[in-house]
Parts: structure tokens; C-alpha cells; sequence
């Protein structure tokens, strides 16, 4: 990393805290706001929940608490339809559709090909509807819950506009945060995949909706003597992308080619999760774990519209 790189720092304002596991932060284009809390336990089981976050008055409210046959979800990454509804990657359960008043549906218990769908954690709309999405952890339940850092067993897969999983590769180290570039046109051209602990930040050409080619290393995030790695991602509408280094205590910047950050945002806390911008501003939402809280700061640039938002 150049040794040029700024270090800037905004003013953070807690929102809310007591979110376990903090993660996916999402506007609906109805403006509101949401958040997931994976790690919530209960009776011993995993009862990760969906939560409504009213921002003026900094209260939460349960929107569901996803469960299949018994077994309680781990809802880790978040996105917002065209109709109100919410697409949720489940680490327990895969992918769910969660319906505005609350009501789900398991999207599939197999890919397209006929293998039993893995445990998924973050999720990013392009344009044209697809859902591009990884699948750090094992098979989804009922099979034994298994993630691991060490381990290259975690996938990416495409729910096409047309319902369609399509795994696109195997073989990570536990993938997680993910993003779609687009064309001035917006059409969808690059799809960025965050490997954890490798610190990598890998890219393939978009071809068409559940295909992809020519993987790259797209860019690397700054060693640290901790264990860190890039999660949740969000681009302004500059072309930046700002990534949360979770254990490492910024936000990466780095510019549309990719390569090394060219600022690095200092957070008031060592684990930031995922990274949301409010719709048509420079207000940006961050998850993080050393606090189970969200925080607000604003960005030098607005955010990236959404696939919900366009």
C-alpha cells in the first residue's frame, strides 16, 4: 500500500447497539431501514432476527425471526426488492425472500444443478434484478452448521432474475462481501468478491446473468497484525468502493480501477461488518461487531443508486 494513502476521519454517531453480530444494512425505496442480528441465540438454538430500525428515534423492531423445520436462521447479508421486500443470505438457511409484513420463504434447497445449497452471507442486486451471492459456510440445514477461515470450501452463486441458483465457483476461503459494477449505461460489467482472510478483493467479468470469467485479483487490503479481512461493501457514485475492513478498524477506499485504497476511513471501532448509503445522500450506515452497534458518518460523495431505487 502506498505510503501516500489519507487517513480521514468523520464524525461517527451511534444509532443503536445490543444488534448481536450487527450486519446488512438496507434502505427499501419506501425509506426504511433495516438491519439483521445473526448471533441471537435462544434455548440454545440459532433465532437470528430481521429488525426494523427507526432512525429518528434510534429504536429497533423485530420484522421476523426466520426458521425452517425447526432449525433458526443466521440471516447475515440484506437486500431490498422493487416491491418492499427483502432478500436475506442465511448462513443456516441460504437464500430467503422476506415479504413487507414479515411472512418468508426459503428460495431454494438446491442450485440449478441439483446440489444442496451452502450457508450464505452477504448478497448485492445489479440492475437488471439478479442476486449475486456468497456461501461461506457448509450445507444448509439440516446438515451440521460448518464455517471455517482455513477451509477452501465456500461458493458464489446467482439468483437469476427469473429464480434461477446458479453456483458460479467454488474453492474460497470463506467469501463474503460482494458488489456489481456497472457501465455508464448500467449495465452490469464487473462482479467483486471479498475473501476474508486472504485480505483479497477478487473480480470476474459479468457475461450474462449466472455467468462469470476471467477472475483477477482486484485489489488487497493493508496487512494487519490482527486476524482482519474485507466484509460488507457499497459504492459511491464516483466509482469508489468502500469496503469494511473488519478487524482492522477502517473503511478501504479504493478508486474504480481497484489495486490499493486511496483513503482509509478510521471508524471508532475494530470490527466494522457492512456499510449501507442512505439513498440519494452522502449519509452512510455501518454495522459493526466490537459493539453489536450501528453508526452514521457522511461521506465525501453520495451513494451508488440501488437496484430498488431505480
Amino acid at each position: 500500500m502506498s505510503t501516500h494513502t489519507e487517513i480521514v476521519e468523520p464524525d461517527f454517531t451511534k444509532i443503536i447497539d445490543k444488534v448481536t453480530g450487527s450486519e446488512g444494512p438496507v434502505f427499501d425505496n419506501a425509506g426504511n431501514f433495516f438491519v439483521v442480528a445473526p448471533e441471537v441465540e435462544k434455548d440454545g438454538q440459532y433465532a437470528g432476527e430481521v429488525l426494523k430500525v427507526d432512525l429518528k428515534n434510534r429504536k429497533s423492531s423485530l420484522v421476523c425471526a426466520p426458521s425452517i423445520n425447526g432449525h433458526g436462521g443466521i440471516p447475515a447479508g440484506c437486500q431490498a426488492d422493487k416491491q418492499g421486500g427483502l432478500y436475506i443470505a442465511d448462513m443456516r438457511l441460504g437464500i430467503l425472500h422476506i415479504k413487507p409484513n414479515g411472512d418468508f420463504e426459503q428460495v431454494s434447497v438446491v442450485d440449478s444443478s441439483g446440489r444442496r445449497m451452502q450457508g450464505c452471507n452477504d448478497c448485492s442486486f445489479d440492475y437488471n434484478g439478479n442476486l449475486w451471492v456468497t456461501a461461506p459456510a457448509g450445507e444448509i440445514a439440516s446438515s451440521p452448521y460448518k464455517r471455517s477461515f482455513e477451509e477452501g470450501f465456500g461458493s458464489i452463486y446467482c439468483l437469476t432474475s427469473d429464480r434461477q441458483v446458479v453456483l458460479l465457483e467454488t474453492g474460497f476461503r470463506f467469501p463474503n462481501g460482494i458488489a456489481v459494477l456497472h457501465t455508464s449505461e448500467r449495465k452490469p460489467e464487473k462482479l467483486i468478491v471479498a475473501e476474508t482472510p486472504t485480505r483479497s478483493l477478487w473480480c470476474y467479468d459479468i457475461v450474462e446473468p449466472g455467468v462469470i470469467r476471467n477472475k483477477v485479483l482486484w485489489g488487497k487490503l493493508p496487512d494487519c497484525e490482527c486476524e482482519s479481512g474485507p466484509d460488507g461493501m457499497d459504492f459511491d457514485e464516483e466509482g469508489n468502493l468502500l469496503v469494511a475492513h473488519w478487524g482492522g478498524g477502517f473503511i478501504e477506499v479504493f478508486p474504480p480501477s481497484g489495486g490499493h485504497p486511496v483513503k482509509r476511513i478510521k471508524c471508532p471501532f475494530d470490527k466494522p461488518s457492512n456499510i449501507h448509503f442512505q439513498p440519494g445522500s452522502n449519509d452512510v450506515y455501518v454495522t459493526e461487531h466490537t459493539n453489536n452497534a450501528l453508526w452514521h458518518f457522511q461521506w465525501l460523495h453520495k451513494g451508488m443508486p440501488q437496484y430498488c431505487d431505480i
